[in-house]
Parts: C-alpha cells; sequence; structure tokens
C-alpha cells in the first residue's frame, strides 16, 4: 500500500514547540523515509525552489511531493499521517465532511500557533521525550 506513495517534504515553524512536536512524532514513524522535513527558519529551506515565500510558510502548513506538486492547509495532513502509517489519522483528516471545521481550527491555529505554543508546546515536547521519541529532524 505504501509502496506507491511519493516522497513528502513538510516545511514547518521549528520556533513553535508544538510544530516541533509534531514532527519528532511524525519522524518517528517514519520508517519507509517517506517523509522528509524542513524548518522553514533553517538554510535547507529554499523560498525560491519551493514556490512559496517563508511568510507564506508561516501563514500556513506546507508540502512537497517528490515529483514538485506542492499542497497547503489541512491537505498536508492526511498525506503525511498516510506516510507515518497512521491510517486513522489519515482517514478522519480526509472527510470532505469535516473539511470546513478543520480548515477553521487550522487557520485559527496556524494564526495565533506561537501564542498556543507558549501554552502546551512545552509538554508536547515533553510528551515525545517522556515516550522515547529521538529528534530525528
Amino acid at each position: 500500500m505504501q509502496a506507491h506513495l511519493q516522497k513528502l517534504t513538510l516545511f514547518y515553524d521549528g520556533a513553535c514547540p508544538l510544530c516541533q512536536a509534531e514532527m519528532i512524532f511524525l519522524s518517528s514513524r517514519n520508517q519507509q523515509g517517506l517523509l522528509n522535513f524542513v524548518d522553514i527558519h533553517s538554510d535547507r529551506y529554499d523560498a525560491k525552489s519551493v514556490g512559496v515565500s517563508c511568510d507564506q510558510a508561516l501563514a500556513a502548513m506546507y508540502g512537497q511531493f517528490a515529483d514538485g506538486v506542492v499542497i497547503q492547509g489541512v491537505a498536508v495532513f492526511p498525506e503525511a499521517y498516510r506516510r507515518a502509517r497512521l491510517p486513522v489519522f489519515a482517514w478522519l483528516f480526509s472527510r470532505g465532511y469535516l473539511q470546513p471545521i478543520l480548515q477553521s481550527a487550522y487557520r485559527f491555529f496556524a494564526k495565533h500557533r506561537h501564542q498556543i505554543s507558549r501554552l502546551l508546546g512545552p509538554s508536547a515536547l515533553w510528551l515525545v521525550k517522556v515516550a522515547g521519541i529521538k529528534d530525528q529532524l
């Protein structure tokens, strides 16, 4: 089932503890090597080759398939979860009837992620460490 999936690069805000925790969790489930992770604040992020400015990448989650196709927002999550072998989350995030709710919730989170992360980020990072998940980013 996973063999036909293209590699997906996730562009994330490395200054956001919740975003970091999510990427660390996904990297721990990346045994098939179908996910790459690029902090948009790092030298590895090339806005010109991706076609997404740093400001755009800060406003929404972006991913890029190996063939160069770029996806954004809630559409990134089911693709990432498929590659991380999390089929229930992939199914949930791909339900059309949930898209309006997920889109609204995601826009709110993206806009306020640093404030939300100040509250929840340290706990999320602590949980991934307690679970024994190594930071492989």
